[in-house]
Parts: structure tokens; sequence; C-alpha cells
């Protein structure tokens, strides 16, 4: 069962980040990623592919599917924030 309103993955690498004491050039040397995805990564703008997960997962954060489902309970909760707010409304019967 997923959260009504998970918080984005990136939360929880910026606990790791905290917990390890690296800026975001280490950990982005660490993921092979460049600098800019990194801190795009860290700051929720950008979403946990495939290939991040087997990333975080290689520097012993977790496994990929572990990210891959927070990313998955992440987008279909905001998925069904936007239906509701666009969904529209029943017509009172006359």
């Amino acid at each position: 069962m997923t959260a009504k309103n998970p918080t984005h993955p990136s939360a929880s690498i910026r606990i790791g980040l905290a917990e390890t004491g690296w800026t975001v050039n280490q950990f982005a040397r660490k993921l092979g990623l460049c600098p800019d995805t990194a801190a795009h990564l860290i700051s929720g703008q950008r979403s946990i592919s495939p290939a991040i997960a087997q990333a975080l997962a290689r520097i012993g954060w977790s496994d990929a599917e572990f990210w891959l489902r927070r990313q998955a309970n992440y987008d279909l909760a905001q998925a069904s924030c936007r239906e509701t707010e666009t969904a529209p409304r029943p017509i009172p019967p006359a």
C-alpha cells in the first residue's frame, strides 16, 4: 500500500549525504554523475531512474528495487493528486 503523500526519494538521499558528510561533488563522483545532475537529484528536481537506482545500490545505499519503488510510489501519489485536482465535478441533478 502506498502512502497518500510520500516524500520524494531525494529526502532519503539528503539524509544519506548528511550521515556520510559527502559534498554534492563527492556524491556525483561516487555515482558517476555530473554535479548538476546530482544536485537536481538531491533537490528533488530529478527522478530516480533505473541507472541512478543501480548506482545508489553500488555505493551500498540499499538496492535498486528499493529506490525504484520509492520513486514509483511518489510518482503515483503525484499523479493521483493531479487527477483529483483536475477531475470534473459531478453536475447536480436538476
